[in-house]
């Protein structure tokens, strides 16, 4: 049987495969893949995620550099030319090793629908049950653009809590968070561990990334949160550091800054409401109602709460939030915007008949790490 410790899920990103004009580097993916395949000898199952598809088909169709279009029409389509060149890259590198390459392109729906999760988490396990490399990307080409993530970070958190991975490990450009942005301040050093993910190591973070890329040290920190509370533990490390994907699978020191997974973990259903479905508006709710939420884990019930933003159906994701507007909580409403907000404030006993008791119930209802 294999154990959760044997399982790796690698991510690199646009920047550290292809150069300026979105040229893949055949050298670094062939880097890349000789990891790979050093981690496959040593009797891990690896999955990678990898970007690029969109900076890989530029070149293609002429539109590298400050040629590159904005709309997303055109990029998606963009990206149909470059998954081609990009996949049969990663084919012919880890076939140099004798292993062979899955191709898996994801969406949100993914992840959002359950039936389309289990479908995946099949498909993934199958595969690497078979002892083929899935490569997987976000499906770019067909992606609704109101529904996507836009970077592959965290998709590839999802997916290693998918494949039930012991090490999530997300290659970039830098060696991994630092105290400042090192460009700017000399005195700047590497954070090796966090034990905790808070508001003051996301701020440090930023939000930038390459002009190349869609992610930035914020979406990686977002991702290793995902991951830390599925039991993933997270490395972010420099790309062109040799053995970089031994090394973080070893916990040797010093191989960029580890996120340490958490004791006390949200399983699927819980990760699923929390990291993975988009809200579509906001429950205020008042003190009372908040304390009993983080304190007993309960149902949020109409009387709790105080003013409903957006439109939104029974079924939806909505954040949950203090009078202070400070977002605590994510949950799936029973009901729709417009009876919510109507029968906001109501005790259970005034409220109409065949009308559900439950605002959120406590099933549906996920404190938010803070």
């Amino acid at each position: 049987m294999t154990r959760r410790e044997d399982t790796v899920v690698v991510k690199i990103g646009t920047s550290s495969i292809t150069d300026d004009e979105g040229v893949i580097n055949r050298n670094s993916v062939g880097r890349l893949c000789d990891g790979v395949a050093t981690l496959r000898a040593s009797g891990r199952r690896v999955v990678v995620v990898t970007s690029g598809a969109i900076a890989a088909g530029l070149p293609e169709l002429n539109l590298g550099g400050d040629r590159r279009p904005r709309d997303s029409v055109t990029l998606q389509a963009i990206s149909a030319v470059g998954q081609g060149g990009l996949i049969r890259t990663y084919r012919e590198e880890l076939g140099r090793h004798g292993l062979i390459t899955g191709q898996v392109l994801l969406a949100p729906l993914d992840f959002f629908v359950r039936a389309q999760y289990l479908h995946a988490r099949g498909t993934l396990n199958r595969l690497l049950e078979l002892g083929v490399v899935p490569v997987v990307n976000e499906n770019d080409a067909i992606a609704d653009d109101e529904i996507r993530f836009g970077d592959n970070d965290r998709i590839a958190a999802l997916v290693a809590h998918l494949v039930e991975a012991s090490t999530l490990i997300l290659l970039t450009d830098t060696p991994g968070l630092f105290t400042a942005d090192p460009r700017l301040d000399l005195g700047a050093s590497l954070i090796s561990e966090i034990v905790e993910i808070d508001h003051e190591l996301e701020n440090l973070a930023g939000a930038t990334g390459s002009g190349r890329g869609s992610g930035g040290m914020a979406s990686k920190l977002a991702a290793a949160k995902i991951a830390s509370w599925s039991g993933v533990r997270t490395v972010i490390a420099d790309a062109a550091r040799d053995d970089v994907m031994v090394d973080a699978c070893d916990g040797k020191p010093g191989v960029g800054t580890v996120v340490r997974p958490r004791e006390a973990n949200l399983g699927a259903r819980r990760l699923w409401i929390a990291f993975a479905v988009g809200s579509s508006g906001q429950v205020t709710v008042d003190a009372g109602a908040r304390r009993a939420l983080e304190k007993h884990r309960v149902s949020l019930l109409p009387a709790g709460v105080l003013a409903v933003e957006g439109t939104y159906d029974a079924g939806s994701a909505v954040e949950v939030c203090d009078p202070s507007g400070s977002v605590f909580a994510k949950g799936i409403v029973r009901h729709d915007s417009a009876v919510l907000r109507a029968h906001a404030g109501c005790q259970t006993g005034d409220l109409p008949d065949g009308i559900a008791h439950e605002a959120i119930h406590a099933d549906d209802l996920v404190v938010l790490p803070g």
